[in-house]
């Protein structure tokens, strides 16, 4: 069965009370947390619930553990890596981990991952056969009641869904984050954000100022200055590593993060915690110049940044790789975030709240964490549900 062929309809008898579609588990999302979830879920026993299966519609089996469905905001599989830029090959993404059950496929390490990887998501969908219904956009998520063992009604432009939990899976992508400078809106060049970025060729004869200290900075930073003159500014030095962090440092970043969101502080990403690894291609810019980095620049001027040690650099673009922000806007209804800003975890469930539980979120927004992270959400939710 393609995936493209999975239709939401009226559920079966007794899982629809006055329009609303019922289902025990809702998944929103279906980049790798979200499929990781559904992987997990399945492989509990979780059926889908409500869907088309070669023109009929499927029934839940009678020793069901529970259904279950995905929601996707995107038009087809692939999560974030649908919107890389073309650029970006698979030899310089970083680590990659399979799906849960699927292996990768081998590929050319110079194809582009905005191909490889949504291929590789959409077969693993057909593959595992998941209820993934898309495009839906949830606009809001909500109690149906103050009732602590009742539904969550999760509101949608494709209805109105009751779950008794859901797994929330929604990334960061579609938020970026966008830093506010004094005269930023006085600037007569281009800004954008690293989301927004297609390819270098557009900035072909300019200089352009790159900000942000991560790994899409140091990336596309490389990849302007074959075409452009370029500036680096960052707010903190840069901590290179010679090589690839070994799991023990890769275990303690975790935890790091991880702490924080226990605190209910807003999550750092795992890289701010390891640092650049220095690639051949960054060593090659190195030695070119490119990675001079500069002390962030203290103002935005219609031509150009005034640097901190009051000269002005001209500019033709700016381009923010300042980082997102995770996706939760939906959530706000249920009044999530705390004092601290962010959300008080306990494991992948939100504290307080085991209808609730955040995938991708924090110290899962790896590619390896967010697998783990769908299994214990699962684990929980399982034991919650009974």
């Amino acid at each position: 069965m393609s995936t493209t062929a999975t239709t939401l309809l009226p559920a079966p008898a007794g899982a629809v009370e006055g329009g609303v579609r019922a289902a025990d588990v809702v998944v929103i999302g279906a980049g790798q947390a979200g499929l990781s979830a559904a992987y997990h879920l399945r492989r509990r026993g979780f059926v889908p619930a409500g869907r088309v299966v070669d023109g009929a519609l499927a029934e839940p089996a009678a020793d069901a553990r529970g259904t279950y469905l995905v929601l996707d905001a995107e038009t087809g599989p692939g999560g974030a890596w649908r919107h890389r830029w073309r650029s970006l090959r698979m030899a310089t993404v970083n680590n990659i981990y399979d799906l849960p059950g699927m292996v990768q496929p081998q590929v050319d390490p110079c194809a582009p991952s905005a191909e490889v990887l949504p291929g590789y998501f959409a077969a693993y969908e057909d593959h595992l056969d998941l209820p993934v219904l898309r495009p839906v956009r949830v606009g809001s998520v909500r109690r149906a009641d103050d009732d602590p063992a009742g539904r969550l009604l999760v509101a949608s432009d494709a209805g109105l869904f009751a779950a008794r939990a859901i797994i929330n899976a929604t990334g960061t992508w579609t938020k970026p984050f966008w830093p506010r400078y004094p005269g930023q809106e006085t600037f007569r060049g281009r800004q954008l954000h690293v989301a927004q970025y297609v390819a270098a060729e557009e900035f072909a004869g300019q200089h352009v100022v790159v900000v942000g200290g991560g790994i899409s900075a140091v990336q596309l930073l490389e990849e302007i200055s074959h075409v452009a003159t370029t500036t680096w500014v960052t707010r903190r030095e840069p901590v290179w590593r010679d090589e690839d962090f070994d799991a023990e440092a890769g275990h303690r970043a975790v935890a790091m993060v991880e702490e924080r969101v226990r605190q209910g502080l807003a999550p750092l990403s795992v890289v701010s915690v390891t640092g650049l690894i220095w690639r051949p291609e960054l060593r090659a810019a190195a030695a070119r110049g490119v990675l001079e980095r500069h002390p962030m620049f203290i103002r935005i001027e219609p031509d150009g940044v005034r640097m901190a040690d009051g000269s002005l650099q001209r500019a033709d673009a700016i381009l923010w790789a300042t980082g997102f922000r995770a996706a939760l806007d939906h959530l706000a209804p249920l009044r999530l975030r705390g004092r601290g800003g962010g959300i008080t975890m306990d494991g992948t469930q939100v504290a307080g709240e085991p209808r609730v539980h955040l995938v991708g979120y924090g110290p899962s927004s790896s590619t390896v964490g967010a697998n783990r992270a769908g299994r214990d959400a699962v684990n929980a939710l399982v034991a919650h549900l009974g």
